[in-house]
């Protein structure tokens, strides 16, 4: 089933066009990685299908994306926001405790009923992979936790307010191995409940934790497909060549 429907989209900052007649989309309940230089338009991709691009006054955009056949620009921003969350490349989390950091989304959107808000923080926590590591320790402040943790942290703050749609981008730039691998186990578990776009630098991880996989070059749409086939058969060479590593 398809979540997302992007087609003949074009983007500019002012007069510089970031992308150009991307035409793709986003399956339900899969890990669709994006992977390419800088500058290839990946974030601006990602930041487009929940409007965060809509903060620059500069941004342009032009064609079709839609969200469960509803038009992005038709959904209210608080609503597509909650529905469409995202984590980003560096960790946020509130100067709060730990607890009330994953709390706080709950809180923004209405509820009072503590019993219910500390079992939704239990239920985030344990699906961002984190639960064991601070349920003894939830009144800490949230700095006081890792870089990895503290991105587990956010991941557990979006997934609090029950998405259905999760974007990263580039959740693992900053941190070390052990901590990228639970992070990518999260993942891999939290798509049998939610969809995933992933936007990484990192070919190795895409190819790891993507059903399938994309690949942006220079603000274009090179190639989109299963991720074994993108990565054993590319059908242009410009994709074999950026995951063989001769450029970017």
């Amino acid at each position: 089933m398809i979540k997302i429907d992007i087609k003949d989209l074009d983007i500019w900052y002012g007069a510089s066009q970031a992308l150009k007649q991307v035409t793709m989309h986003v399956e339900a309940n899969e890990i669709l990685s994006i992977i390419g230089p800088s500058n290839s338009g990946k974030t601006t991709f990602l930041r487009m299908l929940n409007r965060l691009n809509d903060l620059n006054p500069n941004y342009k955009m032009r064609g079709l994306v839609e969200y469960d056949r509803e038009n992005v620009n038709s959904i209210s921003v608080e609503i597509l926001r909650r529905k469409i969350g995202m984590v980003f490349a560096q960790p946020l989390p509130l100067p709060l405790s730990i607890f009330d950091n994953v709390a706080y989304g709950i809180r923004m959107h209405g509820m009072r009923d503590r019993k219910k808000i500390t079992a939704k923080v239990e239920e985030a926590l344990k699906q961002g992979y984190l639960w064991d590591e601070v349920k003894d320790r939830l009144g800490e402040s949230a700095f006081k936790l890792s870089g990895g943790q503290q991105q587990r942290l956010c991941i557990a703050r979006t997934l609090a307010v029950e998405p259905d749609v999760i974007l990263f981008d580039e959740p693992c730039s900053g941190l070390d191995p052990i901590s990228t691998a639970k992070v990518e186990d999260a993942m891999v578990i939290l798509k049998e409940k939610y969809t995933i776009v992933l936007v990484t630098n990192n070919v190795k991880q895409a190819a790891r934790v993507g059903d399938r996989t994309a690949f942006f070059l220079s603000g274009e749409l090179i190639e989109v497909d299963k991720t074994d086939k993108i990565f054993t058969a590319p059908a242009d060479k410009r994709t074999d060549g950026y995951i063989r590593g001769k450029f970017g």
